[in-house]
């Protein structure tokens, strides 16, 4: 018997993190809240894989 292949299902870039899976927040401190600087997280958009799923 032949091996049958799956097609593999097309996905597209996140636009959230551009195809990275992170993104930057920014760090804020103290009780007034001032800026601090920027941390870099994953992006919930895609959990991190930098691909969502396409629409069929």
């Amino acid at each position: 018997m032949a091996a049958r292949k799956t097609a593999k299902p097309q996905v597209k870039q996140c636009p959230t993190c551009k195809g990275t899976g992170e993104v930057s927040r920014p760090v804020r401190v103290g009780r007034k809240r001032r800026y601090a600087g920027e941390q870099s997280g994953i992006c919930l958009g895609c959990l991190g894989s930098g691909e969502i799923p396409a629409d069929d």
